[in-house]
């Protein structure tokens, strides 16, 4: 039997009135300390998911006319550990591991081999600030075809001579735009800016950048995802 019009009203007032106290549900949530930090990490992971859901691998990150280029010299940089680590630069090799048909090491000479692409893009730092940069070098889906990569692994990993360690999901490794730079405003990359090898990813915010590059591992898996992803910052962070 239906129910009578005013009670059919009630029920749907009621409903509205629910729907519109879910935010302050919510935020009282947030105000009691032991609910905060589980929810911002599944509101992390959740934006997270979405993000790597939605990433176009073949939508371009905007390029730039050289007009539009910050000057070499007011490019900042942000260092990790220490300013330079000291690379030694004619004995530097990228050490190869994981998924991939070719293990061992390439000098950088084996990596210049590969064509070469330049591209003026932003870069943005978490931070709040952002330039515009020219950067040149191989692309990462060259290196990973040439080392016999799994396409269909998940992920790469790096580790940096200055002890910074990064992820990289497989689709954003396989993107156009994805670098590994070893030139910028096409002179040789300086050791401030990661010499003698670094990731340039235009989609990813800077910290995804990892400077200094000493090993590229191809994963299914990962026991640590980044160093600042493992203080608690997106593991994604699509741009």
């Amino acid at each position: 039997m239906a129910l009578p019009t005013d009670k059919r009203e009630f029920k749907a007032a009621s409903r509205r009135e629910l729907l519109k106290l879910l935010p302050l549900a919510a935020l009282g949530a947030f105000a009691v300390p032991k609910f905060q930090e589980p929810l911002l990490k599944k509101g992390l992971a959740f934006s997270d998911w979405m993000s790597d859901k939605c990433f176009r691998s073949h939508h371009l990150a905007p390029t730039f006319k050289a007009s539009d280029l910050t000057p070499l010299d007011k490019f900042y940089v942000n260092t990790f550990d220490v300013d330079d680590p000291e690379v030694d630069l004619d004995r530097w090799s990228l050490a190869v591991s994981g998924e991939v048909q070719k293990p061992g090491t390439y000098n950088l000479a084996a990596i210049k081999a590969l064509p070469k692409f330049a591209q003026n893009t932003r870069h943005i730092c978490v931070e709040g600030w952002d330039v515009i940069g020219r950067f040149g070098g191989a692309r990462l889906a060259d290196f990973l075809a040439m080392v016999g990569a799994d396409p269909h692994a998940r992920f790469i990993t790096v580790e940096c001579a200055d002890s910074y360690y990064e992820s990289v999901d497989m689709a954003t490794a396989l993107h156009p735009q994805s670098l590994m730079c070893y030139e910028m405003y096409d002179q040789p990359l300086t050791r401030k800016h990661g010499a003698p090898l670094r990731l340039r990813m235009p989609t990813k915010i800077g910290y995804k950048q990892a400077k200094y590059l000493t090993t590229l591992t191809v994963t299914n898996v990962l026991s640590k995802v980044g160093y600042w992803e493992d203080q608690g910052y997106s593991e994604f962070y699509s741009i």
